[in-house]
């Protein structure tokens, strides 16, 4: 029971939050382009260019003005003190492992550290044998040096870590010695970045490694300076002005590769994405050096993983969109010929892991996952215990038949598992400490919604137990649906904070992702990602039928594709929705191919170029169904000045058009970080201020209150 001051409070917040704001002046230039006859205005064109101090300044200005309201709302210092004290009480944490002959590697989180560091133990969850090679935290006093991604050679001697500064996930690879954490001189420069990514394998002798490499110097026109990704091989104790060309001239513009080798170093397997929309071929390296092509783009096989037996095995789509797994001999790996050891089922395979004698297989049914292990010679399946509702997967195959299982749930956060076959038996290790915070008074209700052309969609509802429906109760309403990426069951202690003030966390399993399979993910791509919209504003309607909630107290938060997805829903149905958060997000779709990330989202969301997919995407483009003197929620965008994924001007136009046309007098904030990206790296004390803020703004607009 809220008590007067409480109450008062509330009333306080809702209306700070409805005062009105006088946003910096944004001048109107208006630039029309026609595409395919249809001619298309805009007047915030030149928001584009981050580059001209025009933008620089306004960009500021909205900096102050969402600063003044942030800060100001009553809840935002004691958020930002229990976010502070929930952030820097997290657990230790370890991800990103690697088994070698010479010990385990891993990525450390240990609050308050602002940034994980590189730690390598005896074995996996020997912790008291943990040394750290590379802490980034002490590489500069801002804590903004981060690991991209690392590779430690086959016999644990060395690690070749990729480090990128403010989030830009801009990286050079650097050399470490493991045993003494002493920097080589090798520096091998654009080993990733944010359009392709970037890998790195060792060859079999620690002589040196391959890696990702982007156009260096003129090799490649200005434009072209972050695509065409190809592999090179550097050897130790050289300049990388001496590396050499391995593979990828066959490449496309848009490649995303991906480097792995057996656990001897004999083979290379080179998995090459065509962009972000699902298309992979394989390439592998023989001992004789020479490469085979074991599967191209329209092959439709979206993994595949070196065994320890001598075979290659894949896991392909296609005619079963739910996937099978075939595998072929690693010295003759053809797919025609592939056997067929995993058939089809009812369940979507995720992922695979082949060890010495068993074929680890997780299955996906929705958002929930599980593991089941296949004997080799017997054929036989056996199912892994896990907990209902939960993800579970592989984190690293150890020695022989063992690995390490990753689970969490809503409820339970991340542990991790040593599996063995002949134990029959998960034994949890040290690689994840229990939370100290408990969802013991919260359950998960898992309900279906109906879209729009009656596809029944998955809503997840972490609520506490008791919670009625009488329509009153704060709801934050989550999605994604992009890519094939499926949202499965995770664990955020931030959500205690959302469930303390009496708020619903609501996650729907939307089309365009994977959570039931191939035709789930092509369901709500290129022309059909209006879909996905349906999907998410049918779930909005589920819970306020249902009792859950009513439109002045639901609120919806998404980032990236996430972000798209705020846009359409805003711009769709604004009704619906008292508040929307949305990071880093997409909103101009006829222009964000143009930008290098943009065009590997090209076979995911479609081109200009072609008309009917020119036609869906301007249909659904927020940016362009902004319409004025429309009483939009309030809005409150984020963006990193140092974003390689999505351009920060997608923000910034929409920013501006949403201020010019929203007659709510509801505020549409724009929420700029100087020193960040597209979200990787993220220094942890950056996440207290941002979290801080979106709850802040969320709670004000709802009504909610801190007990």
């Amino acid at each position: 029971m809220h008590t007067i001051a409480s109450l008062t409070l509330a009333a306080f917040a809702l209306g700070a939050a409805a005062q009105p704001i006088k946003y910096p002046e944004t001048p109107r230039k208006q630039v029309t382009d026609t595409y395919h006859g249809t001619p298309v205005a805009e007047d915030y064109r030149w928001l584009e260019d981050g580059k001209d101090p025009a933008v620089r300044q306004w960009s500021l200005k909205q900096l102050e003005v969402t600063r003044a309201y942030l800060d100001a709302l009553p809840q935002r210092a004691a958020l930002r003190e229990r976010f502070a004290e929930i952030f820097g009480a997290s657990p230790v944490r370890y991800l990103e492992f690697q088994q070698t002959g010479g010990g385990f590697f891993a990525l450390k989180r240990q609050p308050p550290k602002n940034q994980p560091m590189l730690v390598m133990m005896s074995s996996a969850g020997d912790v008291a044998s943990e040394r750290v090679p590379l802490d980034p935290n002490t590489v500069n006093a801002k804590a903004t040096t981060a690991i991209d991604f690392y590779d430690a050679s086959l016999d644990g001697r060395y690690v070749a870590v990729s480090l990128s500064e403010n989030g830009s996930e801009d990286g050079s690879a650097h050399v470490i010695d493991a045993r003494t954490g002493e920097r080589l001189k090798d520096v091998v420069p654009r080993v990733a970045y944010p359009t392709g990514g970037g890998s790195i394998a060792w060859d079999a002798k620690s002589t040196g490694f391959y890696y990702t490499r982007y156009p260096q110097g003129n090799e490649r026109a200005k434009e072209d300076a972050n695509f065409y990704q190809q592999v090179w091989f550097h050897k130790l104790g050289t300049p990388a002005s001496a590396d050499t060309y391995v593979i990828g001239k066959e490449f496309p513009r848009i490649a995303e590769t991906q480097l792995s080798t057996t656990r001897d170093g004999r083979y290379l397997l080179a998995a090459v994405a065509n962009g972000d929309g699902g298309e992979h071929a394989f390439y592998l390296r023989r001992p004789d050096g020479k490469w085979t092509k074991v599967a191209d783009f329209a092959d439709e096989v979206r993994s595949a993983s070196l065994g320890f037996d001598g075979r290659l095995y894949a896991l392909v789509k296609g005619a079963t969109p739910r996937g099978r797994v075939v595998a072929m001999p690693m010295d003759n790996p053809r797919l025609a010929g592939a056997k067929v050891v995993v058939p089809e089922s009812d369940a979507v395979i995720q992922s695979i892991a082949p060890t010495a004698t068993r074929l680890y297989v997780v299955y996906l049914a929705g958002g929930p996952s599980e593991i089941r292990m296949l004997d080799l010679g017997t054929q036989q399946m056996h199912t892994l215990s896990s907990e209902p509702v939960s993800s579970n997967f592989i984190g690293e195959r150890l020695q022989g038949d063992e690995i390490l299982v990753g689970s969490s749930s809503y409820l339970s956060a991340l542990a991790w598992y040593r599996y063995s076959p002949d134990a029959a038996r998960l034994e949890r290790t040290a690689l994840a400490a229990p939370s100290k915070v408990s969802f013991a008074d919260a359950e998960v209700v898992r309900e279906m919604a109906v879209s729009k052309d009656g596809t029944k969609v998955p809503v997840n509802l972490i609520m506490k137990k008791g919670t009625k429906r009488d329509g009153s109760n704060p709801v934050l309403l989550t999605g994604y649906g992009g890519y094939g990426v499926s949202l499965q069951p995770r664990f955020s202690e931030s959500w205690r904070v959302w469930l303390d003030a009496g708020g619903i966390y609501a996650v729907a399993n939307l089309r365009g992702g994977g959570e039931f399979g191939e035709a789930w993910h092509l369901g709500g791509n290129l022309t059909k990602k209006q879909a996905v919209f349906d999907d998410m504003i049918a779930v909005a309607q589920h819970l306020v039928e249902r009792g859950y909630t009513r439109p002045e107290r639901l609120a919806a938060i998404g980032g990236s594709n996430g972000g798209l997805l705020m846009g359409a829903i805003l711009t769709q149905r604004p009704e619906l929705f008292r508040a929307i958060v949305s990071a880093v997000g997409l909103y101009d779709m006829l222009r964000v191919e143009l930008t290098p990330n943009g065009a590997f989202n090209v076979t995911e969301f479609g081109t200009v170029k072609d008309r009917a997919q020119f036609d869906a995407l301007y249909a659904y483009s927020p940016y362009h169904r902004v319409k004025d003197g429309t009483p939009y929620p309030a809005v409150l965008l984020t963006s990193g000045e140092n974003d390689g994924r999505v351009d920060p001007y997608e923000s910034r136009k929409m920013a501006a058009r949403l201020q010019a046309a929203s007659s709510s007098g509801q505020p549409v904030l724009l929420r700029i970080s100087m020193d960040t990206g597209h979200g990787q790296g993220t220094p942890l004390k950056t996440r207290v201020e941002e979290e801080a803020d979106i709850y802040a703004f969320l709670m004000a607009q709802l009504g909610m209150v801190l007990p």
